[in-house]
């Protein structure tokens, strides 16, 4: 069985508009004004743990338990996260064809799968790995051997990574053994090896991964 492995905020799901909504609803329903506001969007734009909200009581002296902000957090995340409906049937596609698919993400454990399981993807895939699982963050390779581990499989030559982040996901891809496709969006770093396939969504990857079963 070939495997598909993919990365989560930026390529399976929008979080970048979640966000956006997340914190507004956060900040009206706790009154805070456009100060904690703007902190919160600063502070919180590439990746939020429960740790984020212990520095914001600190830092301005909040009487509310970080523990319960972040779980308003991820609870106000789920509800905001998006999946198109285009990319759940491609992922449906690609199960069809026999692959197993697997989710290779950085973030905090509860949150990711609090997206995973609201967007409607928690049926389509057969593993995750999360960064917070085990503390280590792509790119390593660790992560993801993890998520080939939670779909019941290892890592092989022929198996495959698709993500928007050309660091994380590409060349930890590449670090990892695996063809990697890139979702178009980012700058791509002069550095960087290019990507084996280049793409401007999911269901275009999993389309060159329907045509490549047997590459």
């Amino acid at each position: 069985m070939r495997l598909a492995l993919f990365d989560l905020d930026g390529t399976l799901v929008d979080r970048r508009s979640a966000f956006t909504d997340a914190i507004a609803e956060l900040s009206h329903d706790h009154g805070y004004g456009p100060e904690i506001e703007r902190w919160l969007l600063t502070e919180l734009a590439d990746r939020a743990d429960r740790h984020d909200f212990v520095r914001l009581r600190d830092t301005f002296r909040l009487g509310e338990d970080p523990d319960h902000l972040w779980r308003v957090y991820v609870d106000r995340m789920a509800d905001s996260v998006t999946c198109r409906p285009a990319v759940l049937d491609s992922l449906t596609r690609l199960r069809e064809a026999g692959w197993s698919i697997g989710v290779a993400t950085n973030g905090a454990s509860d949150i990711q799968r609090a997206k995973v399981h609201a967007t409607g993807l928690s049926g389509l895939i057969d593993g995750m790995a999360a960064s917070g699982d085990i503390d280590v963050r792509k790119p390593d390779p660790r992560l993801f051997e993890l998520a080939a581990a939670r779909c019941g499989t290892q890592l092989t030559p022929g198996d495959w990574m698709t993500g928007d982040n050309p660091e994380t996901d590409i060349a930890g891809g590449h670090r990892a053994g695996l063809r990697a496709i890139w979702v178009r969006g980012r700058p791509w770093p002069e550095d960087l090896a290019t990507p084996h396939h280049t793409v401007g969504d999911v269901p275009e990857a999993v389309d060159h991964l329907l045509s490549h079963s047997s590459a």
